[in-house]
């Protein structure tokens, strides 16, 4: 099966909650006026594109209605689609250079973090990258034994300190490992503190340091996972990691098991951040670079 058909089949329950009232709205539809309005900020809201935005989708579909004439109601739902489109904007790549490439891996516990490095480690590797990843979440018990788990899974290395080890000495000993083995990427977990952003912050910093110290000259790339199915408290956890690391992207997991996958548009248009990867099941290859068309299209077709 394709990521494209995986993606399809992991977006049903937002399709579902989104499209398909689309769909039938459409379907019935005699008139375009305010009263297609208000339901389709229903369907919008419902499915957690959040109120701003969902205002914001609406305003330009009724500028579009009324800079084109639009009659047909597949025109409109071509309207709203490109819309759509446009707003959750492309996910963009991970920057590689000629050196290695820092991936460092935020967020809260149990947001699927682990399961994210091991996916995107795979990932990587089937595109022909040598990847090594640190284990800096020393704080979490039993972090570095998954993170072993499904590294093993991927087929990468990694480095790792017993539990409660200083995170920035294992980044330290993972950057020479990676000099040494010729790495092209090498991830690195950190432990999941938002309850106290002093010691996230300058945990952060301290691993910063090492990196530029080590590393000066690396392409470096922050990502925030967040779990689909908090629906609009990932975009409030989105918010307060943006106040402590400069976030370069983000990883969306569990989008399979979740009806408010209109989060994804919310998120975009809050806070301007890319999504890179996106999650849909909890197989190892079930994990990809975000594609934005590709997203639309699941959703849609």
């Amino acid at each position: 099966m394709s990521f494209f058909e995986k993606l399809k089949k992991g977006l049903a329950k937002t399709k579902n909650a989104l499209f398909k009232p689309f769909a039938d709205l459409f379907k019935s539809l005699r008139r375009i006026d305010e009263d297609l309005m208000e339901e389709l900020e229903e369907i919008l809201i419902c499915a957690d594109v959040g109120a701003a935005t969902t205002e914001m989708i609406l305003d330009r579909l009724r500028e579009e209605i009324k800079e084109k004439k639009l009659k047909d109601s597949d025109e409109v739902k071509g309207a709203l689609k490109q819309i759509m489109l446009e707003m959750i904007g492309e996910g963009g790549t991970i920057n590689y250079g000629e050196g290695i490439t820092v991936i460092l891996i935020i967020g809260v516990n149990g947001v699927g973090k682990t399961t994210s490095i091991g996916k995107i480690a795979y990932s990587l590797k089937k595109a022909h990258k040598k990847v090594v990843v640190a284990a800096a979440d020393t704080f979490r018990a039993a972090a570095i034994d998954q993170l072993q788990v499904w590294t093993e899974r991927a087929g990468v290395d990694l480095i790792k300190h017993t539990e409660g080890s200083d995170p920035a000495a294992v980044v330290f000993d993972a950057i020479n490992a990676a000099k040494k083995r010729n790495a092209d990427v090498l991830i690195i977990d950190t432990a999941g503190r938002l309850h106290n952003k002093k010691n996230l912050m300058n945990e952060l910093a301290k691993i910063d340091r090492v990196i530029s110290r080590e590393l000066p000259d690396s392409n470096r790339e922050t990502l925030l996972v967040l779990d689909s199915t908090t629906g609009q408290n990932a975009v409030n956890q989105a918010k307060e990691f943006k106040n402590s690391a400069n976030i370069t992207g983000l990883i969306l997991t569990k989008l399979d098991g979740t009806a408010k996958g209109g989060i994804v548009f919310s998120i975009k248009n809050e806070l301007d951040i890319p999504v890179k990867f996106i999650g849909v099941g909890e197989q190892i290859d079930d994990m990809e670079i975000f594609n934005a068309q590709e997203f639309i299209d699941a959703l849609f077709e």
